[in-house]
C-alpha cells in the first residue's frame, strides 16, 4: 500500500496529551452543502454527493482523498481522522451487496467512527476550489470563461494565451509526476502554438467535449483521461489533447476542500496521496 503524503499532523500525535480541538459533523456537512452547492449542482446518479457515512456526531481530524478506495479508509483510520472527504464516492458502481471489499470498506468506517463525504461534480466545477480553476492555476493559466458543459454547469474552465504548446504540455507533464502520473498527447506538440486552452479534470475527453473545443476555437484541451476514439477524433481535426492522467488532474480540489475546512473549524487535516495509475 502507498505510503500517503501527511499535509497535517495531529496537535496530540507526539503523545503529549494535547486537546484535540472538535466539531459538529452536523455543522461541517451543512457547510460542505453550502459552499459546495451540494444538491443543486448536477451529477450522475452513482455520485451520491453529500454525507454518505455518518459517525458518532463529531470530528477532530480531517483526511481527504480523491478515492474512497479500500486503501483510503484505511489509511483515514491509521491517520486518526473521524471524517474522510472525497471526490470519488463508495456507489459509482450502483447498489450492490454489503459483501467482500465493500463490506470490509463500509466495517473500516463503522469500526473506526468515521464519516465520510463525497463531492464530484459540486467539487469540479467550484469556482476557487474546484479541480479545473486549481489545476489551470497550478499550470499559469488564467480561465476567462466555463468549458465542458453538463446540464446547467460548465464543468471545467477555458482561456486565451499565445504560447509554444511544448511548453505547456512540460508544464503538465511536471505537474503530473507530482501526482504519480504521466502524459501523453493527441498529435505531436512540437512546433504547435496553443492560443485558447481549455480544462476539464479527471476523463474530461470526450465526443461532447471534443465538439464543444471545436466549436468555441479550443486548439488544447487538457484532461485526465478519455476513451481511444478522442485520439482519434483529435487526430482527424488536427487538434491537441494533453491527457494527464485520471488520478493527478483531480489531487487538488480535495487538498483545497481540506484547507477550507481547517480554515473555517480549526481542524486539522492529512491528504491521503494513493495514485491509482490511471
Amino acid at each position: 500500500m502507498p505510503t500517503p503524503a501527511v499535509d497535517r499532523i495531529l496537535a496530540d500525535a507526539t503523545g503529549d496529551g494535547t486537546e484535540r480541538t472538535h466539531a459538529p459533523l452536523r455543522d461541517i456537512v451543512a457547510a460542505l452543502d453550502s459552499e459546495l452547492r451540494t444538491f443543486d449542482i448536477p451529477d450522475y446518479g452513482g455520485a451520491v454527493n453529500g454525507l454518505q457515512v455518518a459517525n458518532r456526531g463529531t470530528v477532530s481530524k480531517i483526511a481527504v482523498a480523491v478515492d474512497a478506495s479500500r486503501s483510503a479508509i484505511t489509511e483515514a483510520a491509521i491517520s486518526g481522522a473521524n471524517l474522510l472527504v472525497v471526490h470519488h464516492g463508495l456507489f459509482w458502481g450502483g447498489v450492490q451487496p454489503l459483501t467482500g471489499v465493500h463490506y470490509e470498506k463500509i466495517r473500516t468506517l463503522l469500526g473506526a467512527d468515521i464519516a465520510l463525504y463525497s463531492t464530484h461534480l459540486p467539487l469540479d466545477c467550484h469556482p476557487t476550489l474546484g479541480n479545473n480553476v486549481r489545476l489551470a492555476e497550478s499550470l499559469g493559466l488564467t480561465p476567462s470563461a466555463g468549458f465542458a458543459r453538463y446540464k446547467t454547469i460548465d464543468v471545467g474552465v477555458m482561456g486565451t494565451g499565445n504560447e509554444d504548446t511544448e511548453q505547456l504540455r512540460a508544464r503538465v507533464e511536471a505537474f503530473s509526476a507530482r501526482y504519480g502520473g504521466t502524459v501523453r498527447t493527441s498529435v505531436p506538440v512540437a512546433g504547435r502554438r496553443t492560443k485558447r486552452w481549455a480544462i476539464c479534470t479527471g476523463g474530461g475527453a470526450s465526443t461532447e467535449t471534443l465538439r464543444e473545443a471545436r466549436e468555441r476555437g479550443i486548439d488544447t484541451l487538457i484532461v485526465g483521461e478519455g476513451p481511444h476514439h478522442t485520439t482519434v477524433e483529435a487526430l482527424e481535426h488536427d487538434f491537441c489533447v494533453i491527457y494527464a492522467g485520471h488520478y493527478a488532474t483531480e489531487t487538488l480540489g480535495v487538498q483545497a476542500l481540506g484547507a477550507w475546512i481547517e480554515s473555517r473549524f480549526s481542524l486539522p487535516w492529512t491528504f491521503l496521496h494513493l495514485p491509482t495509475g490511471s
